[in-house]
């Protein structure tokens, strides 16, 4: 019977310790987040991208794509902040299959306070260190290569 504790991959011990930073970095933004504001951090996420949106609206299939979620993922987290007034769902006129989600006037003046309070948290993980030593553009453009491995994978796939 094989050892568990067997010796990884550094490879794969990096990405569990990036899991287990991301998971830490989520939590801290959603206690700030729900404290003040009853949202999630996935909840900003979906906000700040309706927010840069032409009109503050997208099409679900297009939010969903631009989070890299699923359609009904999205569907499904749009609907508490649909509840409380921060997004309405807004048909097509031309195709009845097409369905928007839209920032409400509301929804625009919370995603400002939000937005606030997650660079507050932000700025205090980020705080001194090895991040003011240029650590933090070094992460960034580690993660955006990353990233950038990981989309070229889904486009080849």
């Amino acid at each position: 019977m094989s050892d568990v504790s067997e010796e990884m991959s550094e490879a794969l011990a990096v990405s569990l310790r990036l899991v287990r930073a991301q998971a830490a970095l989520v939590r801290r933004f959603d206690a700030t987040l729900s404290g003040l504001h009853g949202v999630s951090f996935a909840d900003l996420a979906v906000l700040r991208q309706l927010g840069r949106a032409p009109g503050g609206r997208m099409r679900r299939v297009d939010l969903a794509n631009a989070l890299g979620m699923s359609a009904s993922g999205v569907t499904r987290g749009l609907i508490p902040l649909e509840r409380i007034g921060l997004v309405v769902r807004e048909p097509d006129p031309r195709d009845a299959r097409v369905a928007y989600a839209a920032l409400t006037g509301t929804g625009r003046e919370r995603l400002a306070q939000m937005l606030a309070a997650a660079e507050e948290v932000a700025a205090d993980v980020f705080a001194g260190g090895v991040w003011s030593d240029g650590g933090l553009g070094q992460l960034s453009a580690l993660l955006e290569a990353l990233a950038g491995k990981e989309s070229a994978g889904l486009r080849s796939g």
